[in-house]
């Protein structure tokens, strides 16, 4: 599929597409064939001003609306997303590479369903409440600047601007310029249901310009950003000097740890599963496992074979489990990573940097196993963001919750145990945001957000929609 959808050079502003100043588009590449099947505007600070000057006109009628008709106009939204699924599907495959299974239920369904949580969450908001002679009040921060990733394009602006609307915020979103098509059809189905002009707006660009407009920006009250680390602390050196309130969901370098007596085949399997998910491509990827000393080699080999039987290739054939990552960009860093850790002396159990038989385009990285890492080698302290396990022993659970925790983030994780409350007990040690245990659905309604290098703020659920809460007190 293409066409229209995905050839764009307008921003949406003020509840229409609007032609940029300067007219400049840059092309969206499909990693699966290095070939352009789309375009975007090529935004500036021009766009993103008129973008903020719309959203802070239509602040004060969107907040004024009663929350049951902000949830009204938002759930004919969220119907008209879902009568786009398959169009929603069809880009994601073609600007990210997600596998078509992938695509369709880590991306877009699992996006669905955390706008769903959120209109379902509202109710469980303390709007206002009375503490002895005061009267306490939940109100809207603002006007809202939303700056989202590239490796869920349409789950992570869901995560913000979901949270943000029920809120009664007005948005402005800058989507990942590598990235943009689904937050294009966004706004479409916002202008085919009548959300308000200037509620929702998208202004796509580089980083650095329209990135940075938006956070330096007078008109805009908080910045909910999603990306690495380092860019989370530029956005947060911006956002300081006007005293802005900045939300922050960074990078993670997560653990899944087998404790002594779980079912050594199944919690592997999951964690490579885990690992592998969106080619590896997923800020909360257990990307790091622990097993204990005893059955290290065991586990090795268990996860060796679990990748080695991954299949890897076009995503849209059905079979496919395991696409290209975003970029060449992205597939020599995931590379570069592996390489530096056989330099170090780690050995490639499986995968490395041979291009998958019968793939000679795309940017493809071969699911790996690495091991014999060193406990502060880079690739067990680091993001990868790729395709890529390393596994680790270690003597007794004291050391294993402290290799947990021995990196800079603190995004997610999971621990591995019939003995329900020992597993428990161990989470709570780990200095995480969260935590499954052995292999537990993913929960939309639960907040989500890390500790540490992994960020602050929570979105999901009613946390989600509290994020964007000022809280005043009326004495009376």
């Amino acid at each position: 599929m293409s066409g229209d959808e995905w050839r764009r050079d307008a921003v949406f502003v003020a509840g229409r597409w609007q032609a940029t100043y300067d007219g400049r588009t840059v092309g969206v590449e499909n990693p699966a064939t290095e070939q352009i099947v789309g375009s975007s505007a090529d935004a500036g600070p021009g766009e993103v001003d008129d973008a903020v000057t719309a959203a802070a006109r239509a602040f004060a009628p969107w907040s004024g609306l009663p929350t049951g008709e902000r949830l009204a106009i938002l759930r004919r939204w969220l119907d008209e997303l879902h009568s786009r699924r398959s169009l929603l599907v069809e880009t994601t495959i073609a600007e990210v590479g997600a596998p078509r299974k992938v695509a369709e239920e880590a991306h877009v369904d699992t996006g669905l369903a955390v706008l769903e949580g959120y209109l379902t969450a509202a109710a469980d908001v303390t709007w206002e409440e009375s503490v002895g002679n005061s009267l306490v009040l939940r109100e809207p921060v603002g006007v809202v600047g939303c700056i989202t990733p590239w490796n869920y394009p349409l789950y992570q602006v869901l995560a913000k601007v979901g949270g943000a609307l029920v809120a009664g915020c007005t948005v402005v979103l800058k989507p990942a310029e590598i990235t943009p098509l689904s937050a294009y059809l966004l706004a479409d189905a916002a202008a085919a249901v009548g959300l308000p002009p200037g509620v929702f707006n998208v202004v796509p660009g580089a980083g650095r310009v329209v990135g940075e407009a938006l956070v330096s920006h007078p008109g805009v009250d908080m910045v909910s950003f999603t990306g690495s680390t380092g860019v989370g602390a530029r956005v947060s050196a911006l956002a300081a000097p006007a005293m802005k309130r900045v939300a922050l969901e960074l990078g993670g370098k997560s653990a899944s740890v087998v404790l002594p007596d779980a079912d050594l085949s199944s919690a592997v399997r999951a964690t490579v599963g885990a690992a592998m998910l969106n080619t590896g491509q997923t800020c909360s990827a257990w990307s790091r496992l622990l097993v204990h000393a005893d059955r290290l080699q065991e586990a090795v080999a268990l996860a060796a074979d679990a990748a080695a039987v991954l299949v890897v290739g076009d995503p849209t054939e059905d079979g496919t489990e395991i696409g290209p990552v975003v970029s060449g960009a992205q597939r020599a860093t995931v590379l570069g990573f592996v390489s530096r850790a056989v330099d170090g002396g780690a050995r490639v159990v499986v995968g490395g940097a041979a291009r998958p038989a019968g793939l000679d385009r795309g940017h493809y990285v071969l699911p790996t196993v690495v091991t014999g890492v060193a406990p502060d080698a880079e690739i067990v302290r680091q993001e990868v963001f790729g395709p890529v396990l390393t596994v680790q022993a270690y003597r007794d659970e004291d050391e294993a919750v402290a290799m947990a925790n021995a990196t800079d983030y603190g995004l997610s994780g999971a621990v591995w145990s019939p003995r329900a409350d020992d597993a428990l007990a161990f989470a709570r040690r780990m200095r995480t945001g969260q935590v499954d245990i052995n292999g537990a659905a993913f929960n939309p309604r639960a907040p989500f957000g890390g500790y540490r290098h992994s960020g602050n703020g929570r979105e999901l659920g009613k946390w989600g929609i509290e994020e964007f809460l000022e809280t005043k007190s009326v004495q009376r």
